[in-house]
Order: structure tokens, then sequence, then C-alpha cells
């Protein structure tokens, strides 16, 4: 266990110390910022989620790399503003852990998940010099898609969910209906607004049946992409136009996408 744990310490401070080099001797390394660094972590955490998604190990290893690369480079630009070091970065998460855990660093008892979940959430808004309000934790620049999930994730943190996750259909099937009753009106407006409102209660019963939302639907998009480039590779073969089928003759070329993946 020691001598595990001493390897990662050095293979740890071995990736400081490269940070530090390129930063001095490194033409590109050195004029980089943290706003310039910004949308490449984006990507990167992005390149960590496709890699997760395709469940292919080798690959979350290397982005995890890449990421952790990025993270070491901000405390380096910290550092030399004198602003932090990652040495400051460690341990803030550290302590924030502990503090945010009190049933395994403290004497709070729980009985189960939930507990811990509202206990981390309720921990939050003491922080001190964070704000009183749970949901302006929520980033804003979030997808939509996932920050209605941590809007509503949080929501629950603070006891604001339904009783019975079954309830949430009632809900679902309202919105439905009043954007349905919107689509006869062709309020273009309202459509919107009540399409927006069944979005989010659906992302709700998702996450109350333990579906994280974002998930399934990325996994359907390439599920999608999938069989439709089949279609498109079945039509090409016979040499045909997608354009000049009939929706009947790709609806065969997709069934066969379908029994193909089983």
């Amino acid at each position: 266990m020691t001598e595990n744990i001493e390897k990662k310490k050095a293979a740890f401070a071995e990736l400081l110390e490269i940070i530090a080099t390129l930063r001095v001797e490194c033409p590109w390394d050195r004029k980089q910022t943290m706003e310039s660094l910004r949308s490449l972590s984006i990507e990167e955490v992005y390149e960590l989620g496709d890699a997760i998604l395709a469940g292919d190990m080798e690959e979350v290893k290397k982005e995890l790399g890449d990421l952790l690369m990025h993270l070491v480079f901000y405390a380096q630009i910290g550092e030399e503003q004198r602003q932090f070091d990652i040495a400051d970065v460690l341990e803030g998460i550290c302590e924030k852990l502990k503090y945010r855990h009190p049933h395994i660093y403290g004497s709070v008892q729980v009985e189960g998940e939930e507990d811990v979940l509202k206990n981390w959430e309720q921990l939050k808004l003491k922080e001190k010099g964070r704000h009183h309000r749970v949901l302006e934790g929520v980033p804003a620049s979030l997808p939509a898609l996932v920050k209605a999930y941590r809007i509503q994730d949080k929501a629950r943190g603070a006891g604001f969910d339904w009783e019975q996750r079954e309830d949430v259909w009632a809900k679902v099937k309202e919105e439905l209906s009043e954007f349905e009753a919107e689509v006869e009106h062709a309020d273009a407006e309202r459509m919107e607004e009540e399409f927006g409102d069944f979005l989010f209660s659906v992302i709700n019963a998702a996450r109350l049946y333990g579906v994280n939302p974002e998930n399934a639907l990325e996994k359907t998009n390439r599920k999608f992409i999938r069989r439709f480039s089949y279609v498109e590779e079945r039509a090409k073969a016979e040499g045909k136009d997608l354009k000049d089928m009939t929706l009947d003759e790709m609806e065969t070329y997709w069934q066969e996408a379908k029994k193909n993946e089983r």
C-alpha cells in the first residue's frame, strides 16, 4: 500500500516539474493563460466523456492524463500570479471533502444515500463566502439539458421533490397536453415555452428513476447515427440515392440495421 502511494506521489511530482519547466522553456506553453486554456479544457472534458461512453479504458486513461495536465497547468499559472499553488488546491479540496462528509469524519449519523446528499447541499450553503440560495451554485454556462438535471437535483437536496416518483408521470402528461394545446393554436412562442416545460418534466422523470438524461440521449444519438449510416451504405451498395428513395424503402434498411445490432 505504502509503496503504491509513493509511486503515485513520484508520478505526480514529475508532472508538476514538467509543467513548471515547460512554462519557462517552451514558447507555446509560456504564452498560455487561464483564458486561452479554458476552451481546450472544455474539449478535453468532452473527449473524456466520449471515451467513457465508448467503454474504452485505454482512452479513458489517456484523456484523464490530458485533463490532469490542464489542472496542473492552471495551478502553475496561479502560482506564478501569486494567487495559489497546487498545494493550496489540494488542501482546499481535502478540507472540503472532510467537511461535507461529517458521517465519515465527524459524528453525524446517516441512514443512506439520501441523507448524504441532503447533508451535502445543506453544508454547501453554510460554507463561508458562498451564496445562500440553493440554485446559485448551478453554472450558467452549462448545456440546458445538464443544467435542468442539476437544478432538479439541487432542489431535491433542499427537500423539494416528489414524495412518490410515480407521481411525476401525471406532470409529464400534463405538460405534453399543454404543448399539444399550443400546437393547435399555432402560437410559436407559447409552443416553445410549453415544450421546454415538457422536456423539463421528462428530465425530472429520468432523474427520479436513476437515469442520467445526458448519457441516455447521447447513446440514442450515437445509435441513430450508426443506423442511419447503415441505411446510407446499403443505399449506396444498391446504387441508390437517399433523396430518391421512399420512406418505406429506407425503413426496410433501418430495420435491417436494428436486426444486425441484436
